[in-house]
């Protein structure tokens, strides 16, 4: 990888040249001037830098000697390394003996800069990387070849998996900002992060446990917060092939939808009854949840799942809706007598918990 880059070295020139009113030129491993404010000697060969690269050294350049280094003027040359290896030299043109420590200064400077560039290289190619795996795991079909190397290179051992998504309605952070303190929640060798559109965030973890997962949910929860993002977020159930991604996804897209809009936080196992009704045929649905609740409405409706939500107890539900006892008694026996099903037997329960979820889910409630 060529992290001495055109780019760069015009923008160390830049940068350093107007700091200390000095023309700087950046040569790279070939000898040749890449980057300088005098453009007369731009591609040139410096031989100053070539002695540089033979011997691994600061090579000074006085007054009277220029005309011996061809391509060079008076100044100091310095080796530019990264990673312990010379990937460049940097000359900064003037009398030597006027320079003091600045040849060294700028030379700290410069491979500062190129560390930063190369991280912030680092950090986007990992990015797409992890966006380009997110993109094809849930497509239809999948590039399996395309993700197994993208996982390798990033030496991500999945699966097996979980997954998160978390429905945003705005990010108040720079989304790259934003991943990477997620990833620093989970562990960057074990989540990959990205977004889906603008308001979903998909967030794909290995080798945890659900128990696990909810405490790593947490921080990621007290960062929403401390971000005010309002958020819900859904967890799947754990997968172990990497066929089952697009499956975990859709089941965490489906937990948002049926749950609760009040609730923060979803688990698709708690859920996953629900869920099993819901993908029934829409027909046949709707054909048993009209068969049950005769005469529903959104009073009784509320009353049922008070009393489902209270495990069939009828002094907590009588006290979660400031009734008397008597007057929730009435109201199921009531139901009882319009539907056929009595909801303190647990088997016409059922029957009407599900018929429940169905005409919530048709009146757009959680």
């Amino acid at each position: 990888m060529n992290i001495l880059t055109k780019e760069i070295a015009d923008a160390i020139v830049q940068e350093t040249s107007v700091r200390l009113n000095r023309n700087v030129n950046i040569m790279d491993t070939e000898g040749l001037i890449i980057a300088t404010r005098d453009e007369s000697r731009l591609h040139q060969v410096h031989e100053g830098a070539l002695a540089v690269l033979e011997s691994g050294k600061t090579v000074i350049i006085y007054t009277d000697q220029d005309q011996a280094w061809a391509g060079a003027q008076p100044g100091i040359n310095l080796p530019i390394t990264f990673h312990e290896q010379i990937i460049g030299v940097i000359g900064i043109t003037g009398n030597p003996n006027q320079m003091g420590d600045i040849g060294e200064l700028v030379r700290m400077a410069t491979e500062l800069m190129i560390n930063q560039e190369f991280i912030a290289s680092q950090l986007e190619w990992r990015q797409r990387t992890k966006e380009m795996i997110i993109e094809q795991v849930l497509k239809t079909p999948p590039a399996y070849t395309d993700i197994k190397r993208g996982l390798g290179m990033l030496e991500l051992d999945f699966p097996p998996f979980t997954i998160i998504v978390v429905q945003i309605d705005e990010l108040t952070i720079q989304k790259q900002d934003f991943i990477q303190k997620i990833e620093r929640i989970f562990g960057s060798h074990t989540a990959i992060a990205g977004f889906r559109g603008l308001q979903r965030l998909f967030i794909a973890i290995s080798r945890l446990e659900e128990k696990e997962i909810l405490v790593k949910i947490q921080p990621l929860v007290q960062l929403l917060k401390q971000l005010q993002i309002n958020f819900k977020l859904a967890y799947s159930l754990p997968f172990d092939q990497l066929e089952q991604f697009n499956q975990a996804y859709s089941d965490c897209k489906l937990a948002l939808k049926l749950s609760n809009p009040a609730i923060e936080i979803v688990s698709f196992a708690h859920l996953e009854a629900r869920a099993l009704f819901y993908q029934l045929d829409q027909t046949l649905r709707e054909r048993f949840a009209n068969r049950v609740l005769q005469h529903m409405n959104q009073a009784k409706a509320h009353t049922l799942n008070s009393f489902f939500n209270h495990n069939l107890n009828i002094q907590k539900t009588a006290d979660a809706l400031f009734l008397h006892r008597n007057t929730l008694i009435y109201r199921l026996n009531k139901i009882t007598k319009e539907t056929g099903y009595d909801p303190r037997i647990f088997k016409d329960a059922f029957m009407l918990q599900v018929a429940l979820w169905i005409y919530q889910q048709n009146e757009g409630e959680g």
